[in-house]
């Protein structure tokens, strides 16, 4: 069976990509930082049939990185990574000249350098696998000024750009920037707590990676509603 590691995994979008993979028959290892709610996720997924490793804990650290890794090991090696966990580096978003730098370190740290490296922790295993995968989840932020998004969006587009060089240098991967379109999600209230326009949920989307896993395009960034578009 493939194996799949999701980070930010416990619910919105990383839950609903979990959700589909268990279904397909995926074997998964979760990572959030909320045990309780990511235990609930990994309970709920293994009731499809599939082994669910849940390993709470901060992709910031090294240690929990390194094991994700060894989780997705265990169960037989690792086709496909994830990096959905964020941090908004404010909450609710604030103006660059308001903008604690402390809070973009943050972003940084959470969005490039922890997805960097657990890149660099599962390169081994990918490379190994006959369909090695890297998803790097995007936003519009990440190509588009916003205001009070700058913090946010100079990290996803540094995520962006970790992911083009990285389809350079791993020409045997299929490496992906997502920019899922704006969701339901936690994250999103958070950024904007006062927005009130109607949202899509996390697993309207989900439909776009499962296209990108099923057809393989050449790596690169691609806009979820516009996959989504192409097969309705």
């Amino acid at each position: 069976m493939p194996v799949a590691i999701i980070t930010g995994a416990s619910k919105g979008l990383g839950r609903a990509l979990a959700e589909a993979l268990a279904e397909r028959g995926w074997e998964l290892v979760l990572d959030a930082r909320t045990a309780g709610v990511l235990h609930e996720t990994a309970a709920a997924l293994g009731k499809h049939g599939v082994r669910v490793e849940a390993l709470p804990g901060d992709v910031t650290d090294a240690a929990h990185r390194t094991a994700l890794v060894a989780a997705a090991r265990r169960l037989g090696g690792l086709d496909l990574l994830v990096n959905n966990a964020s941090a908004l580096g404010a909450e609710p978003l604030v103006r660059l000249e308001g903008l604690a730098l402390d809070g973009l370190r943050r972003a940084l740290e959470v969005n490039v350098v922890a997805a960097l490296g657990l890149i660099q922790e599962a390169l081994p295993l990918l490379r190994d696998s006959a369909a090695g995968t890297v998803i790097d989840i995007s936003s519009d932020a990440a190509a588009e000024a916003y205001e009070t998004w700058g913090g946010y969006g100079a990290s996803k587009a540094a995520l962006d750009h970790v992911s083009a060089v990285l389809a350079e240098e791993e020409p045997g991967l299929r490496v992906w920037a997502v920019d899922p379109g704006d969701m339901n999600t936690d994250l999103y209230a958070a950024a904007v707590p006062d927005d009130e326009d109607p949202r899509s949920a996390p697993a309207s989307v989900v439909p776009a990676f499962l296209r990108l896993l099923e057809e393989r395009p050449a790596s690169g960034r691609y806009a979820a509603p516009a996959l989504l578009e192409v097969t309705r």
